[in-house]
């Protein structure tokens, strides 16, 4: 990659790799996508209350995804609804990016933490998980760039 970034040739191998955007623009286009993908592979994990595109969510904070439970009480019971947020510099990434990080947070769904488990049902959802997750950095270096 150092080499690729020396040479200025970064974008052409990100270009030839991911050649296109994908076309989830919408927060409930977005929903439905996440929704396919947990119905595909996750059947038995709850279902996210609310999944959308977070302006607030970056690169310098540390966060492209975020997966939270939100307590709030009705009636008198305590209910926790389940919302998936993803940066909004997905919204024209390649589409392997943007599957990369829901198939991340949506298994969250099952695994809280960050352990084998976790990344052996990322890549039951997406096989090339990993390599796509390395993509994804170099993709992030090029816009840092």
């Amino acid at each position: 990659m150092r080499q690729l970034i020396a040479q200025g040739k970064l974008s052409t191998y990100l270009t030839q790799k991911y050649p296109a955007q994908h076309e989830v623009q919408t927060d409930k286009a977005l929903y439905q996508y996440a929704l396919e993908l947990k119905q595909t592979y996750l059947r038995n994990a709850p279902q996210p209350d609310k999944v959308h595109y977070d302006s607030k969510l970056d690169v310098a904070h540390h966060a492209l995804g975020l997966n939270t439970a939100i307590s709030r009480v009705q009636g008198g019971k305590l209910k926790a609804k389940k919302e998936i947020r993803i940066a909004s510099l997905f919204k024209t990434a390649p589409e392997a990016f943007l599957r990369m990080i829901v198939v991340h947070e949506l298994a969250h769904l099952k695994e809280r933490d960050h352990d084998r488990n976790f990344y052996q049902l990322c890549v039951h959802m997406q096989p090339d998980y990993h390599q796509v997750e390395f993509d994804l950095r170099v993709y992030l270096t090029h816009l840092g760039l």
